[in-house]
């Protein structure tokens, strides 16, 4: 197959099928301006020919690491497909309306999570956190949720994928695409 984007979606079909929600699943990892690196999951919001779009808090750890280092690698691994996707590419946050729709299309718990949340940032207990929740859920009693400043979106260009699949005899396949002009290079890995 020529195209990996086509791929990759019928990948997660079958994911889905397999999985649900847990297909959507991915490992994102970002490093510092010096290139230390970290990895944490999150849950992939949208796809389409500009990338792969997961939602965050903007001065959270892996926020601050993208706007020092704006390239990303992600993974998804489907264990009961035998099957794992990454993804390297520049990163660059979404547009605030498409922030906004989706923040605004969360149920409204989800929301005043995210409200109430100062992201990778330490507080006070547990305790602090629910009367946040409470305070804001009060304040806001009836009527649409702001959504932060410090809050958004960003999308993965992809540059490279490398899709792998499982094999008994451990001879896995593994195939890269990099990009090439206005296509893709593609080119078989060994395991």
């Amino acid at each position: 197959m020529d195209d990996p984007l086509t791929l990759f979606r019928t990948w997660l079909d079958e994911a889905r099928a397999a999985m649900g929600y847990d297909a959507e699943a991915m490992a994102v990892a970002t490093a510092s301006a010096e290139g230390a690196p970290s990895v944490r999951m999150v849950l992939m919001k949208g796809l389409d020919e500009r990338g792969i779009v997961f939602f965050t808090n903007y001065a959270s750890r892996k926020g601050a690491e993208l706007a020092e280092n704006p390239h990303a690698a992600l993974l998804f691994h489907w264990q009961p497909l035998g099957r794992q996707v990454r993804v390297e590419g520049p990163v660059s946050r979404v547009e605030r309306t498409e922030s906004e729709a989706y923040a605004r299309a969360r149920p409204r718990e989800s929301q005043l999570s995210a409200l109430a949340s100062p992201q990778s940032r330490p507080v006070p207990g547990r305790e602090w956190l629910e009367r946040r929740v409470a305070e804001l859920d009060t304040e806001h009693a009836g009527a649409e949720l702001p959504v932060r400043e410090d809050w958004g979106g960003f999308r993965v260009k992809p540059a490279a994928w490398e899709f792998w699949e499982h094999r008994d005899n451990r001879l896995h396949d593994r195939h890269r695409y990099a990009r090439a002009g206005a296509g893709w290079r593609v080119e078989r890995l060994a395991p």
